[in-house]
């Protein structure tokens, strides 16, 4: 083992071609696993990489087709579902006056007070208040009355044929001990096209 020791130190670094034959094997062999561990590692290494980024996008591209997937299963429900919105949608759009049919709808608003028995005192339409594709109408009311004609009342607006909210409704009690019910009844008007 001395002997070897002594020998590597013998041996010249800047003329590796004069040394013993199996310091020259060996020094190739490490040389050669050297040049292979360096490959290996950086080109595996950068393919590691790129395999792990592909995997990645294999699984984006996964669950986006597995989302169109459903979404192309469903389509036939999907079509039906909104032949069905459109329809339901018309009918709302009917139930809405147009410009003609408003005031015979706050005819109607209060004459469904004067049945319940309530008597009014403000009956007051606001300007429209226009949206998307239909205009509010709000209408200020004030009437006196007991709660069955109250409930009556409100029960009524409800069954109108056209669609009407109420809306911020007060019942305070006055000094007579009569009660007084504020609310916004708000009925809506389709816009036309030409609007």
């Amino acid at each position: 083992m001395k002997n070897i020791i002594e020998d590597i130190q013998k041996l010249d670094p800047q003329n590796p071609g004069l040394w013993p034959l199996p310091f020259q094997f060996a020094l190739g062999v490490i040389v050669m696993i050297a040049l292979i561990y360096a490959g290996w590692h950086f080109d595996l290494s950068q393919q590691r990489i790129e395999l792990d980024a592909e995997k990645v996008k294999e699984n984006e591209h996964r669950e986006t087709f597995d989302l169109k997937q459903r979404r192309a299963a469903n389509l036939d429900a999907l079509k039906e579902q909104m032949i069905e919105m459109e329809q339901s949608f018309g009918d709302m759009i009917r139930q809405l006056p147009n410009q003609t049919e408003i005031a015979g709808l706050i005819v109607d608003v209060s004459q469904t007070g004067l049945s319940a028995g309530l008597e009014f005192d403000l009956f007051k339409p606001r300007p429209e208040q226009p949206a998307e594709f239909y205009a509010r109408l709000p209408i200020d009311i004030r009437v006196n009355g007991d709660y069955h004609q109250f409930g009556e009342f409100i029960s009524g607006i409800a069954q109108l044929p056209r669609i009407v909210t109420t809306h911020n409704i007060n019942i305070i009690k006055s000094e007579a001990g009569r009660l007084t019910m504020s609310a916004v009844a708000v009925t809506y008007r389709a816009i036309g096209e030409n609007e």
